[in-house]
């Protein structure tokens, strides 16, 4: 998908927060090799690299353009392209990081179980997923896909349910690891601007849309997911949004 580093930066801060969450969770470690699958833009991995600055750190994303912003931090990371889906390390390696990227690859079930063994014997692998999908910036967006003039267009583009229940990874995790903490955090994001939810699933969950559609059919999808929004997340008396976000934490020590 055609990521845009500057609409998803919108919300810089609500963003990078699970992020940093999941690594003031990691256990003790001492890794000599780090690699944040899905590293986007790269100012989480660049806070890796930080805290472990004799580490070999690799961040991998699909995205050129986010991996064009990556590059303008720091050489001492190596910035590859690459799909999650055929990423193969030489070696296994000692930390495993991805922070709200793999609830884009299909098959949980199979993909799970398979990073967990390129995570080396002590290593850990460390996952954050957004698990809002439920919520209504994601009802009413497959909502107005179904019920208007571009639904054969969307049939099959958005998904309904790709992160799963956190007792299914503990299942899929535990036979290869030594332990396994999950957890869940919903966030109260406090957001500024008109339509900030729009403005947020702009850069993720509407992608799909955002490709398919355009001219006067994107407007016309815009502005009824727009409406749609507004009546369920309206404004405070403050003038700012709330907006709940539930998100899965993985900590799997192998």
């Amino acid at each position: 998908m055609a990521w845009d580093p500057a609409q998803y930066d919108l919300f810089e801060a609500a963003r990078a927060r699970p992020g940093h969450d999941l690594m003031a969770a990691l256990p003790p470690l001492k890794p000599a090799t780090v690699v944040d699958l899905g590293c986007g833009a790269g100012k989480l991995t660049m806070a890796l690299a930080n805290r472990w600055s004799a580490a070999e750190v690799a961040g991998i994303d699909s995205s050129s353009a986010m991996l064009g912003r990556a590059a303008l931090l720091d050489a001492r990371v190596a910035w590859e392209l690459g799909d999650i889906r055929n990423w193969r390390p030489q070696a296994p390696v000692d930390l495993l990081f991805s922070n709200a990227a793999l609830q884009w690859v299909e098959g949980h079930e199979t993909l799970f179980p398979h990073l967990l063994t390129r995570v080396a014997p002590g290593g850990v692998m460390a996952v954050q997923m957004p698990r809002n999908f439920a919520s209504p910036s994601h009802t009413l967006l497959r909502q107005v896909a179904a019920e208007g003039p571009w639904a054969a267009l969307l049939e099959g583009k958005l998904r309904e349910a790709p992160v799963h229940d956190p007792a299914q990874y503990y299942d899929w995790l535990s036979p290869g690891a030594r332990r396994v903490d999950i957890w869940e955090t919903e966030y109260l994001h406090v957001l500024d601007g008109a339509d900030p939810v729009l403005e947020w699933t702009k850069a993720t969950a509407m992608l799909p849309v955002l490709e398919t559609l355009t001219g006067p059919t994107l407007a016309d999808f815009m502005e009824r997911y727009r409406a749609a929004l507004a009546a369920a997340y309206p404004r405070r008396a403050d003038g700012r949004t709330l907006f709940p976000f539930r998100r899965l934490f993985i900590v799997a020590t192998r």
